[in-house]
């Protein structure tokens, strides 16, 4: 086994890929190093984490775009790199996306496994599987760009259980007006700012409906009575009571996990 230390860094946590917001980047990272897709990774809002390599390995940094070094030299993201006991791994400010995901050859635990939503402490001690030998696989599909935060996120949408229960209006406005990604948001969901959708349109039938529990699945787009949309993300409850008009895409949910509070987001319907 292998260990490193971690330094402050706000908003870091150690996550199963079914945990993360960006599913694509953590799988990258795990792929580049030969990990189990089931391999535990960082997740690292905006950068700031400093990474202190007690034991040799290597690592993979994938998701946001900014300035990563490895003893003071950039390191390429996106790519296996070796690293030497006694290396350093800082993050910059993410330039482009929000998170930073991180793999480690062997795949991360920690000693005292933090709570969802909460940074791991200064000082905290991370351990690792053996690395593999020498080489590192192929990968031929290549890393996506970082989500550009000066330009509209779009993901696709496709009519929800409950969709038919609202008029074609409701609908025409969810697809069509642009919503803004409010700071509120968290890692349970993506919660749109913007003009709310007229609750009235739903049917009669459905407003006399006593409401519900549901199952909820990550990507569902919830109408709350607030009239302002929803997007189911990884931390989710199991059910909800609010009516799924929409789902977002499979493929494009880890966008939306990397999208920043107050950027622009159209769902394309």
């Amino acid at each position: 086994m292998g260990a490193v230390v971690v330094e402050p860094g706000p908003g870091t946590m150690v996550l199963s890929p079914g945990q993360v917001l960006d599913r694509a980047s953590m799988h990258l990272a795990n792929t580049l190093l030969g990990n189990p897709d089931s391999a535990a990774g960082l997740e690292v809002l905006l950068g700031g984490l400093k990474l202190r390599f007690v034991t040799g390995s290597a690592v993979a940094v994938t998701g946001a775009e900014g300035m990563v070094t490895l003893n003071g030299n950039e390191l390429p993201l996106n790519k296996a790199v070796r690293v030497a006991p006694g290396a350093v791994l800082e993050f910059g400010r993410a330039l482009f996306g929000l998170r930073y995901y991180v793999g480690i050859q062997g795949g991360i635990s920690a000693q005292d496994e933090p709570a969802q939503e909460k940074a791991l402490p200064a000082g905290a001690a991370l351990t690792f599987g053996r690395p593999l030998g020498h080489g590192f696989p192929e990968v031929n599909h290549p890393a996506r760009r970082a989500v550009d935060p000066e330009r509209p996120v779009v993901v696709r949408v496709s009519r929800g259980p409950q969709a038919a229960k609202f008029d074609a209006g409701t609908w025409l406005r969810l697809t069509s007006e642009p919503w803004i990604l409010s700071p509120e948001s968290d890692r349970v969901g993506a919660r749109l700012a913007g003009r709310p959708l007229d609750g009235a349109a739903a049917s009669l039938d459905a407003a006399a409906e006593e409401p519900q529990h549901q199952p909820l699945a990550s990507g569902s787009v919830l109408l709350p009575p607030s009239g302002l949309p929803v997007i189911a993300l990884a931390g989710h409850p199991a059910t909800a009571q609010s009516p799924v008009i929409a789902v977002v895409r499979e493929e494009d949910l880890d966008l939306i996990g990397q999208a920043r509070p107050g950027q622009m987001v159209h769902l394309l319907g």
